[in-house]
């Protein structure tokens, strides 16, 4: 999933109409976006939109990010309980998405809305979980160029909200497998989620590597390790070094089973963008991988940084193997998976005593 670098929260303020206290959770796809606009106005300004939020990223095949979906306003009853909405006209067109939008926020913020900085964004206005971003200038030209200065923050929003939902339904006491983690936790010094249908694959203590798959063999494999570097210097963070890491790890770990070809990263398509991953400077690549020799390929993505405590660089490494189904969901729900890392130091006391007393020692590495 497309990273954007260090964004800070544009300061937005809004006077919607109160919804009920009692609210269902959103509903609809994570990828769909739907656009409040009327049709004229939405063609003249679908360029600037698919720009922000219709990304393709290759998975080897091309998959949007988000994918537009227009309503007119007079249909806007029909999707408040969607997950991802946009709003958008300007100010005083006159269009009927023009008027709606003059009746749900009040005179002080049209007035902020002919800034073009300023955008207003609501969550939960109608359901839980759900994001609504009202757009607007004081003409067309204004509000296209609008949305194009500001297409980094309003992509993050929806893509932060995307993962902290996918998040929620992914991480499950029930079926966490709190014996690996609490392995992981007493033998190397760190916890990442592990989902019931995953299995420990592999550790090499001497490579300080750990593998870890879901559904090998299958048409849906699912593949996360974790490499750290020891009394490591944050200045061996950079892009050139994760590719030649990445590439000694799988050649010697990501092998066919009669050991005749290896994982290395496709040179056809890789990008990298500078995060903020909990609170550390990092390096989030994502890209394509394949054999040595072709034939099999997929999507992965890559959190690589230096953590201040243990003086250790981490790289935090998620991929998908499935040639059968699209994979823009999969690589998210690896991105999500990664994003639940956390050194002992960030866990509270109680939580280690929990991890470490459900350690199994019938677990095999």
């Amino acid at each position: 999933m497309k990273k954007i670098i260090l964004i800070s929260t544009v300061l937005l303020s809004v006077y919607f109409f109160n919804a009920c206290e009692s609210k269902k959770f959103a509903t609809g796809l994570e990828d769909e976006i739907y656009v409040v606009a009327d049709s004229t106005e939405y063609q003249e300004l679908y360029d600037a939109l698919s720009q922000t939020f219709e990304i393709e990223i290759n998975t080897p095949l091309p998959e949007k990010l988000f994918t537009l979906k227009r309503i007119s306003p007079n249909q806007i009853n029909q999707i408040q309980r969607k997950k991802n909405i946009v709003i958008v006209a300007p100010i005083n067109s006159g269009s009927l998405t023009s008027q709606y939008i003059n009746t749900i926020v009040d005179d002080s913020v049209k007035k902020l809305l002919s800034n073009e900085d300023f955008y207003v964004t609501k969550y939960d206005l109608w359901a839980r979980n759900q994001l609504v971003t009202v757009i607007s200038a004081n003409g067309m030209q204004e509000l296209e160029f609008k949305i194009l200065k500001n297409k980094d923050k309003l992509l993050y929003a929806y893509q932060k909200i995307s993962d902290d939902r996918l998040r929620e339904s992914l991480y499950s006491a029930k079926y966490e497998r709190k014996e690996i983690e609490g392995k992981l936790l007493r033998d190397f010094g760190w916890i990442i989620y592990v989902q019931a249908d995953f299995k420990l694959a592999k550790t090499s203590p001497e490579d300080n590597f750990v593998w870890l798959r879901r559904a090998p063999g299958s048409d849906m494999e699912r593949w996360i390790f974790v490499h750290w570097i020891d009394n490591a210097s944050p200045e061996y963070l950079n892009v050139d070094s994760i590719k030649a890491i990445r590439n000694r790890i799988t050649e010697k770990y990501y092998r066919t089973s009669d050991d005749s070809a290896y994982v290395l990263i496709a040179q056809d398509f890789f990008v990298s963008n500078e995060v903020n991953f909990k609170g550390r400077y990092a390096i989030f690549t994502q890209g394509l991988w394949d054999l040595n020799i072709k034939g099999m390929g997929g999507p992965f993505v890559n959190y690589t940084f230096y953590d201040e405590k243990s003086k250790r660089i981490y790289m935090l490494d998620g991929s998908v193997f499935a040639p059968k189904y699209f994979k823009r969901n999969l690589i998210q729900q690896m991105d999500v998976l990664l994003q639940s890392f956390m050194t002992k130091d960030e866990l509270s006391k109680d939580r280690i005593e929990d991890l470490l007393n459900s350690i199994d020692e019938s677990v095999k590495y």
